[in-house]
């Protein structure tokens, strides 16, 4: 999986958080917002959503102008491919996952044997 930078990580956390598709600028104008800085060129924005999409990570809705920016894949998504990509790395996968598992609170455990239909 292609690592990101804090910058591309800022603009996958706004889209995600976004009622729907966004504009480069109103996603510039959302990063303004948040951190109560200047607002970035609208160039860079643009400059990081296109990185991100050659990531596969955003796509691009081109039926209209301006056009909109929408993540590819859910926060879930994305997370759940983050700790398969850990865990695949892992010399010890089932060492990997015993750890993890030993760590989780007793919600999350209910949560996992609930999902692996063990309860």
């Amino acid at each position: 999986m292609a690592s990101l930078g804090d910058l591309e990580r800022e603009v996958l956390e706004q889209l995600w958080s976004a009622p729907g598709p966004l504009e480069a600028k109103e996603l510039r104008d959302r990063l303004g917002a948040q951190h109560e800085r200047p607002a970035l060129a609208l160039t860079t924005v643009l400059t990081v959503l296109t990185r991100l999409e050659r990531k596969q990570f955003v796509r691009r809705d081109r039926s209209r102008r301006p056009h909109r920016f929408f993540a590819a894949r859910s926060r879930d998504e994305h997370v759940a491919d983050l700790m398969h990509e850990a865990l695949g790395s892992a010399p010890d996968r089932q060492a990997a996952l015993a750890r993890f598992v030993g760590q989780a609170g007793p919600d999350e455990t209910a949560q996992l044997r609930r999902l692996l239909g063990t309860d």
